[in-house]
């Protein structure tokens, strides 16, 4: 429940402030957002089967929004940006749409 609430805190937060976003980082934003996601449906999922542990959510919450990074840093440095781009935001788009079926299986009993 406190990650939630923090969670709608961050929201309003940068809905109320909103923040302006350097442009060298422009391009990681979205991709930390969706490693974030993955993170945040992870651990709701967890939750829902009885084995959420905060310290592994707190873990995968930040090593997955620096590992997505660091890919679309090097794709950049490579000059291949748009294609690792592309890449991570699959792979993490597999994994939230595996959970949020896992947590609608759960739900919805169906």
């Amino acid at each position: 429940m406190i990650a939630a609430l923090g969670l709608l805190l961050g929201i309003l937060a940068g809905l109320v402030f909103a923040p302006d976003v350097p442009l060298g980082l422009q391009n990681y934003l979205p991709i930390a957002v969706v490693a974030a996601l993955d993170a945040v449906f992870g651990g709701l999922r967890a939750y829902l089967d009885g084995i959420f542990d905060d310290k592994v959510f707190v873990v995968s919450f930040v090593s997955n929004v620096v590992i997505a990074a660091a890919i679309v840093y090097l794709g950049d440095q490579l000059g291949v940006g748009a294609q690792l781009t592309t890449g991570v935001v699959v792979v993490l788009g597999i994994r939230i749409f595996s959970n949020v079926a896992a947590i609608r299986r759960h739900v919805f009993h169906a």
